[in-house]
């Protein structure tokens, strides 16, 4: 072999090793893409499913706002019907007669019973005087 085709040999392994090295690199940075793609596809897939909890629970809070809306509406019209009763009734009865109530008569000495308790007491025997204490 000729000094021409060993440096030829030479140089074509050279080029080998260096193809070999930008392969390897090449395919270290694929390998940590696809890496980043499984976990970009994952946080997509994270996103997807919040997504549909949040229209979900949309949906749920709109069906108590609705349900809340009724309620409410429904307890308006009783509370403003009972208020149209109430002003009725104080209309009427401002326009109502007044009745006068008197003092019961009160015999002479006698005091009013303004307490029930005042009349329990009054019809309570009085207790009996305390034993005194034998051998003193």
């Amino acid at each position: 072999m000729s000094l021409v085709a060993v440096a030829l040999q030479v140089f074509l392994a050279v080029l080998l090793m260096v193809a070999l090295v930008f392969g390897w690199r090449l395919e270290r940075k694929l390998k940590a893409l696809r890496d980043a793609q499984d976990g970009f596809a994952k946080a997509v897939a994270d996103l997807d499913n919040a997504a549909q909890r949040a229209e979900q629970g949309l949906a749920d809070l709109r069906a108590a706002t609705d349900e809340a809306s009724e309620y409410l509406a429904d307890r308006i019209e009783k509370a403003k019907a009972l208020a149209a009763q109430l002003d009725d009734r104080m209309t009427r009865a401002a326009s109502a007669p007044r009745i006068e109530t008197r003092e019961p008569r009160q015999e002479l000495g006698q005091r009013p019973a303004r307490d029930p308790r005042d009349f329990v007491a009054s019809q309570a025997p009085e207790p009996a005087p305390a034993p005194s204490p034998a051998g003193g």
